[in-house]
């Protein structure tokens, strides 16, 4: 393993850092925000150091950065109005989305696997890509709520959902795009069906939906 790259400080993006405590290392790539939360917030850095060395590599979203041999990747900001759990130093930063690209052919792709609203400065990141692994959390806004498991809804949580207006696959469609694949996927969202009504649904839009080992080439 080359690098870990963090989009964010939330619990479900930062406890598998704890599974890589056996290792001889580990590089983390985080923002100062996100670098914050896990050291003085939730405290998840300073557990691993006490079990293998750990290594901070700050990202500065529109500062294009090396990843090994052949790899380059620049972070974009993406803004949310989630509430705060830990007191972070800065709003900028505390949830990004990558572009990676491979520099022999300059082809990249975007990963984005939490986004409470598809801005247009976000969806210029989307400019020129191979693919785009993108936030698919919910289907439904109320998707929680309407299986009684919370009373939140997919905006309140950080994520845009896929359907309804404004929803994520309304802007998808309209990108020209080779491959869209949907990641980070709740387990009540119905796509995780192969043959639910919204995995068809998204199978005629031309939009995937991720796989555990799921590997492609840009």
């Amino acid at each position: 393993m080359q690098a870990v790259l963090l989009t964010d400080a939330e619990l479900d993006h930062s406890l598998g850092l704890l599974l890589m405590r056996e290792g001889r290392g580990v590089e983390v790539h985080a923002t100062e925000s996100a670098h914050g939360t896990l050291t003085s917030g939730t405290g998840i850095l300073q557990t691993l150091q006490q079990y293998c060395p750990v290594v901070w590599t700050p990202v500065i979203p529109g500062v294009e950065a090396q990843l090994g041999a052949g790899l380059s990747y620049r972070a974009f900001n993406v803004p949310t109005a989630k509430p705060k759990r830990f007191a972070e130093t800065t709003s900028y930063g505390r949830v990004v989305g990558y572009r990676v690209t491979d520099i022999s052919t300059d082809r990249s792709f975007v990963y984005l696997p939490g986004v409470q609203k598809l801005t247009p400065g976000v969806l210029g990141e989307f400019q020129d890509c191979s693919a785009i692994l993108l936030d698919g959390s919910f289907w439904r806004d109320d998707e929680m709520a309407s299986l009684d498991l919370a009373d939140k809804t997919s905006r309140d949580m950080g994520h845009v959902p896929i359907s309804g207006p404004g929803g994520s696959l309304e802007a998808l469609s309209a990108l020209k795009i080779p491959r869209k694949i949907y990641v980070h996927i709740n387990n009540t969202n119905p796509i995780l069906l192969d043959d639910s009504p919204e995995r068809l649904h998204l199978d005629r839009h031309g939009v995937e939906v991720a796989v555990d080992g799921l590997e492609f080439e840009i």
